[in-house]
């Protein structure tokens, strides 16, 4: 039987041209006709194929098409983000939307092609997939019909709503509008009112709104939450077979405070030649989330738990997040452990991976551990005394570890982050900067090693596996980052493709401890690609490693769910049968799909809660002065990160000491008669005059600089 990748292959030879189905029949030779008129539709439907007007089928970029997802602009414009990696991004203008709209999935006609480094332009000829059923938006309404504003600003148009879709909708009523018709030229799209989520402004209001935009769900079907009911809380006998028994084991948990889902535990001890023994234990949620199950269903829908500023949204149903599968002290837990010896140069001489059944020591904090480590806190040293041994051994292998990954090439950008505390009404009382300690350092090394030695394992066994991939950087966008670095002085090193990870780490090191470190390693961050998951193993370029996966979270991450499934699977029978290897070979794609899309659904919420809270504090600071350092400059002013990490934006016409212009070679803004300017990591002073959080923005005027 036909497959996608053989018509594809097909399609791909120099000889082909655009072909009827009838003619494809032909060619290929196709029996099964409805089958592969079937895989033409889904190839059409993924924008892998263009169906033309002629009623023929051909290669989207063989006809001057690009396929991709639809990114938005406040202003009106978009761009389409190719799927291809590595094609340029194609401007949009508003006039060549034709109806599409942000993060719709689009066939584009390129009219004009990239000279001159101007960027190809072109217009939208297709919508493959719409995005926005669903819009979030505050209501302006009239006597007789409404409008809805978008919370997403990257939704350029209002939505228009008739009286009697209103349902009831009051004026600055935060609302979910129903899209029932799509925009067209000099059209607004039309929706009718689906739910009222409360008043602007309302406690509350603003995170309920941002889930809805996010499609978030607030809670599990009811389907699911039985499934979950029927789970036993405790563990049996049966439970225990085939699996080693490490309760006597020292075995501790080491996570945020406020963490209920305990993914992994570790242990160690010094062996008699000198070498680590690491173990790390993570929960066997698999043992329960079987496949194909109501609760695997759900957590593949999900992806991934999301962690909001004030609550947690589980992949899983907290009686097994934060119960049957969380690995509590004192409590017995099945897991699947990977233990390994690590000599003293951090190499793993030897390992085993294998079913287990725990029972956790300690529930440990990062905070104490960091304390006792580095504080010798003299009450904490005594509650914990038997465990002081096996913390300093952590903290020994933990550098040794660290050191070799740094040796290697792996870049390690030490960004600091921001937690808001909120009050009992959700408003936030203070931000709180974290700081990567020892702790974190320990549990971040000893995951590393273990999901490099897990996808090392199953590479060379030839399993069905989802990886975490992270390929080279485009070295386009490695040239341009090397313009950008070169007004202070740094370059990374490479030449085309030959760009190797240690040197980005060889600018990190040298910009270490200087006001511009931040900025500088956020601007190489972005020069990166995104990491995601791939059915394929093809390296992880930041960690420097040819093998990597996610192994050690499978409470909150679906991958890691996923291939636990095959390990398991392998634990148990030795080998997958040649059919069900070729089942989930098929399936690995799709997995790996599905959890990329997730979790930057993930990473979008996420951030743009914290910065509605970071925003909503700076409120209570309007008037006060902070020293800051200029973040980006851009052609109307520059944006400035104060030293609580918020972000702010000085607009040029405040600059009253001179008429100031943009130098776009030269990243700065420049005074035409003072010839003073501004650069990214300039130091200066500026004063909050204005915040809004309803455009998440604040503005900032200079008091010196």
């Amino acid at each position: 039987m036909i497959t996608k990748e053989e018509i594809l292959a097909f399609m791909r030879e120099k000889t082909y041209k655009p072909m009827t189905a009838e003619e494809l029949v032909n060619a290929l030779e196709v029996r099964e006709i409805e089958h592969f008129l079937a895989l033409l539709r889904e190839l059409e439907q993924e924008g892998k194929i263009i169906f033309t007007r002629k009623k023929k089928y051909g290669l989207p970029e063989k006809m001057g098409l690009v396929v991709g997802r639809l990114h938005g602009h406040p202003k009106g414009f978009a761009f389409v983000i190719p799927d291809t990696p590595g094609m340029e991004d194609v401007y949009i203008g508003a006039d060549g939307l034709n109806g599409a709209m942000h993060n719709d999935r689009v066939v584009a006609r390129v009219h004009r092609r990239q000279v001159d480094g101007q960027q190809p332009e072109g217009e939208i000829i297709r919508i493959l997939e719409r995005a926005n059923r669903f819009v979030v938006g505050t209501l302006e309404r009239s006597r007789h019909f409404g409008f809805v504003v978008p919370d997403e600003t990257r939704i350029a148009q209002d939505i228009f709503i008739s009286r009697n879709d209103l349902n009831g909708a009051r004026q600055n009523d935060k609302v979910v509008v129903e899209i029932v018709r799509w925009p067209e030229k000099r059209r607004n799209p039309e929706g009718k009112v689906v739910e009222i989520l409360g008043r602007r402004g309302e406690p509350g209001v603003d995170i309920i709104s941002i889930m809805r935009k996010y499609q978030l769900p607030e809670e599990f079907p009811l389907p699911v939450m039985k499934e979950a009911e029927k789970i036993p809380l405790t563990i049996s006998e049966e439970d225990l077979q085939g699996r080693k028994d490490l309760r006597d084991w020292t075995i501790v948990t080491i996570d945020g405070e406020d963490a209920k889902d305990l993914d992994d535990a570790v242990s160690i001890q010094v062996l008699d030649n000198g070498n680590f023994l690491l173990g790390v234990h993570i929960a066997d949620v698999s043992h329960y989330v079987k496949e194909g199950s109501e609760l695997d269903r759900e957590a593949y829908r999900r992806g991934t738990s999301v962690y909001l500023v004030d609550r947690v949204i589980p992949m899983l149903p907290p009686r097994l997040s934060n119960g049957i599968c969380s690995l509590n002290a004192g409590e017995d837990r099945l897991t699947v452990t990977v233990l390994m010896e690590v000599d003293r140069e951090g190499q793993v001489v030897r390992y085993d991976i294998f079913k287990s059944v725990i029972r956790v020591k300690e529930r440990m904090t990062y905070t104490n551990v960091r304390k006792i480590l580095l504080e010798e806190d003299p009450v904490l040293m005594e509650r914990y005394g038997e465990l002081i041994g096996s913390f300093r051994l952590m903290e020994q292998l933990c550098r040794i570890l660290y050191r070799r990954r740094l040796e290697r090439g792996a870049i390690d950008f030490d960004f600091p982050e921001v937690k808001v505390r909120l009050d009992e009404q959700g408003k936030p009382v203070e931000l709180i900067r974290v700081e990567r300690s020892i702790a974190e350092q320990i549990i971040e090394e000893f995951m590393v090693l273990a999901n490099e030695t897990v996808a090392e394992h199953f590479y060379w066994l030839e399993a069905p596996f989802v990886y975490r991939v992270h390929e080279k950087p485009d070295p386009e966008a490695v040239k341009q980052l090397n313009q950008f670095l070169k007004r202070f002085g740094y370059h990374v090193k490479g030449v085309e493709n030959e760009i190797h990870p240690r040197a980005f780490q060889e600018v990190v090191e040298q910009v270490e401890g200087k006001p511009s470190a931040r900025i500088i390693n956020t601007v190489m961050l972005r020069s990166m690609k995104h990491a995601r998951y791939a059915s394929q193993c093809l390296g992880h370029f930041g960690l420097a490693a040819p093998y990597y996966c996610h192994f050690t979270s499978p409470i909150r991450r679906y991958p890691d769910l996923v291939i636990h499934r095959v390990i398991g699977e392998i634990l148990n029978k030795g080998a997958l049968s040649s059919r069900r290897k070729a089942k989930l070979e098929r399936k690995m794609p799709d997995y790996a799909k599905q959890s990329s899309i997730r979790e930057l659904v993930a990473e979008e919420a996420e951030r743009e809660t914290l910065d509605l809270k970071k925003v909503e504090y700076m409120q209570r600071h309007l008037g006060d002065v902070f020293p800051a350092v200029v973040s980006n400059v851009v052609p109307y002013g520059m944006f400035v990160e104060m030293e609580n990490l918020v972000e702010g934006f000085v607009h040029v016409s405040t600059l009253t000491d001179d008429y100031y212009e943009y130098q776009e070679a030269e990243f700065c803004l420049l005074g035409q008669h003072t010839r003073k300017s501004y650069r990214i990591g300039d130091i200066v002073t500026v004063q909050v005059v204005r915040v809004d959080t309803e455009a998440r923005r604040i503005d900032c005027e200079l008091v010196s600089g």
